[in-house]
């Protein structure tokens, strides 16, 4: 990775990257909310001031405070910080269908999966949220089911062309963005083309992928990933 893990005089991991910037974590959550924000304000086409920030469940106190302090460092007045399975309750409208109840949030991320018990209960009049559990598996994610995909379509090609497109830097990057759309597309088709036009060359000319990617190859790639979530959803 193109920066350092370094420990801070008050004893706190701070992150050096390649030009020598020492930043800590809150610093670097403020450039991503800051980011956020301009992106907010572009869509809105207005002034983004006040916001509700989401953490992870297992996020402690002063965790959840440098969030808030990294809210505010991007120009934010953080309102709420709120538990982000919460938050995914919340947007499924579950606190206006059904009356008290169990559920659970079933997060699989880009990098991480997360698994939470919720229950909720009216009190008062208004629908409560309070996390029961949690667990999840901090090395399974979407990249790791795009990463299966780019591995299938290198294989087939290097099959089809004698070409192993591991060694093409140039070429892994659009076959990763092109593995992320594919995924998205199967999910509510049953088959995408991945075509990518001069993906790479050899003595002979420029070379062309063209490869038809089912939902249920899809499936079979990702199966033991799939079954590597179902035990943190047991335990929690």
């Amino acid at each position: 990775v193109p920066y350092g893990i370094l420990a801070h005089d008050n004893g706190d991991a701070w992150v050096q990257t390649s030009d020598s910037k020492r930043m800590a974590p809150h610093e670097i959550s403020a450039r991503v909310l800051e980011k956020m924000k301009k992106t907010a304000e572009d869509f809105l086409g207005e002034k983004v001031t006040e916001a509700v920030i989401t953490v992870p469940a297992y996020f402690n106190d002063s965790q959840r405070q440098a969030t808030k302090d990294a809210g505010r460092i991007a120009g934010l007045d953080v309102k709420r910080i709120i538990n982000e399975p919460t938050a995914a309750a919340l947007a499924y409208g579950l606190d206006k269908n059904g009356g008290d109840r169990k559920i659970a949030v079933y997060d699989l991320g880009g990098g991480t999966f997360d698994v939470s018990i919720i229950e909720i209960a009216e009190v008062d009049g208004e629908k409560q949220f309070e996390v029961l559990a949690t667990n999840g598996d901090t090395f399974l994610g979407g990249e790791d089911f795009d990463n299966r995909v780019i591995e299938y379509l290198v294989d087939e090609f290097n099959k089809d062309q004698g070409i192993d497109l591991r060694k093409d830097p140039l070429a892994l990057q659009r076959l990763k963005d092109a593995a992320e759309r594919a995924k998205i597309e199967l999910s509510t088709s049953q088959q995408t083309e991945v075509n990518l036009p001069y993906v790479t060359a050899d003595a002979s000319g420029p070379k062309h992928l063209n490869i038809k990617l089912t939902r249920a190859k899809l499936e079979a790639l990702v199966e033991d990933l799939v079954k590597k979530s179902i035990e943190p959803c047991r335990t929690a």
